[in-house]
């Protein structure tokens, strides 16, 4: 028997009752803990520059399990943190001498082609969601690198590749099943526990386990997708953002700027210099995928381009390989209605200063779908910004370049702030914006507080973007 001790408990060998003994004893998963054989990897998190060690991880394997933890750490005063796919680039998924309470086992989907929805666990990856529901040629918004949890991006908000012409992911969500502080389960949708659902969907990870959630699916099966590349530079820009005032819902095209990838596609002299790339996703009809490569070619001189039909679950692949676990991430976040010539100039001369390789600026286009739903109909507040900002280095130098990289973010953010919203978008925010929370949630905090003294009154899901009860 493990020293309760050997977990960060209090206590002696001369206890009655091992607590240990008794989590185990109340769960079908995995309960690891330090001193077990895969202590290391149950640790493990996407983003390396979390390097934490908790008491305990649970891998649950039902809501059952998720129930018993949440009750084990509440017993214990332990620390709770919730893993579904681990992508937390805040470090959320994990807590030193805390419960890790880990879905990642938790990833059964089903799907009902006739009433277009799916129900997935809470552990399922936007892989595990479009491999499923694409063999009924059906889709929702979700993410832009497959690995990534189903759970986290959709409490949040979820911007992903279909946002223009389905919405966010928050905007498909039509009931949750949540572990709640208590360790009771609770389903919530628009007719039952009705507050709660609404603040699900963009209010993070403040209010419970989301052990399931069930989607509304759109048609959508081959997509023209891809990267279009152009030389760094303002001009492009405001091509892009034009373009995207104009065009079709069908059309999503996520603004990156980068250094060049080194790839095929693009001339081995534009490898590791400064562009521009349009990473698109058009779900209209192939017969206007020329009409789209029109629109394109008009943003700029193209240096390299990689587009194609595709399989949608494809497109949440592309950068897979370019962004595996164990790399190094430090994010910000903005949201503005436009991108006026001060922004682009903060584009422009941190875009062309990037840190790494791996290092990026991504800007999201929400209008379309995303402004059919209005600002208080759900937590996620910013229904006027057109633009979202994501703002982060990411490198895989290790720790001792940590500084540099979380200085450049820091002073990239600061000079754009002029030109943007007060807040941001939850998902790219990092551990040290607490004081940003009430801007982040905008209006919708005062009844975000509300709900979260109902469900979490001693403020047991603190992990997050936290909204203190």
């Amino acid at each position: 028997m493990r020293a309760p001790e050997a977990a960060g408990y209090t206590g002696s060998m001369t206890t009655t009752t091992n607590p240990l003994d008794t989590l185990r004893g109340a769960v079908r998963g995995t309960v690891v803990t330090r001193g077990d054989p895969s202590y290391d990897e149950s640790r493990r998190v996407y983003n390396a520059l979390h390097d934490r060690h908790p008491a305990v991880v649970v891998h649950a394997v039902d809501a059952g399990d998720v129930m018993a933890a949440v009750l084990h750490a509440r017993e214990h005063s332990l620390p709770l943190a919730v893993r579904g796919g681990s992508h937390s680039v805040a470090g959320f998924g994990t807590v030193d001498d805390g419960l890790v309470v880990d879905l990642s086992r938790m990833r059964g989907i089903r799907v009902d082609p006739e009433a277009r929805t799916a129900r997935a666990e809470g552990g399922a990856t936007w892989g595990d969601f479009n491999h499923a529901t694409h063999a009924f040629g059906l889709a929702t918004t979700g993410g832009v690198v497959s690995t990534t949890g189903i759970a986290g991006l959709t409490l949040g908000g979820g911007m992903g590749h279909l946002a223009r012409r389905c919405g966010l992911s928050c905007d498909n969500l039509i009931a949750a099943d949540v572990v709640t502080a208590e360790g009771t389960l609770v389903s919530c949708d628009a007719e039952r526990h009705p507050d709660l659902f609404w603040a699900l969907r963009g209010g993070g990870g403040n209010f419970g386990v989301a052990v399931s959630l069930a989607y509304r699916l759109h048609p959508v099966s081959d997509v023209f997708a891809g990267l279009t590349c152009y030389p760094l530079g303002p001009d492009v820009v405001r091509a892009w953002q034009r373009m995207n005032e104009d065009a079709p819902v069908e059309l999503n095209t996520i603004l990156v700027l980068a250094l060049g990838p080194e790839e095929p596609f693009l001339p081995e002299r534009w490898h590791g210099r400064p562009i521009c790339a349009a990473f698109t996703c058009f779900s209209g009809p192939t017969a206007d995928d020329e009409k789209v490569l029109g629109l394109l070619d008009g943003l700029g001189p193209v240096v390299g381009r990689f587009m194609e039909r595709m399989p949608y679950p494809v497109i949440n692949t592309l950068f897979d390989e370019q962004l595996p676990p164990g790399l190094f991430h430090y994010w910000k976040g903005a949201f503005s209605r436009d991108l006026p010539d001060g922004a682009i100039d903060a584009h422009m001369e941190y875009g062309g200063t990037m840190p790494s390789m791996e290092s990026d600026t991504a800007i999201f286009p929400i209008d379309g779908a995303c402004h059919e739903v209005g600002p208080e109909e759900t937590a996620f507040a910013y229904r006027d910004a057109v633009f979202s900002h994501s703002i982060g280095a990411t490198w895989s130098t290790g720790t001792a370049d940590a500084e540099a990289n979380i200085a450049w973010t820091r002073a990239y953010e600061k000079a754009l702030r002029p030109h943007t919203g007060e807040g941001g978008y939850v998902n790219f925010m990092d551990s040290d914006d607490q004081d940003r929370v009430r801007v982040n949630y905008r209006q919708n905090f005062d009844r975000l507080r509300t709900v979260k003294r109902r469900y979490d009154p001693d403020n047991v899901f603190r992990l997050n973007q936290n909204i203190v009860p």
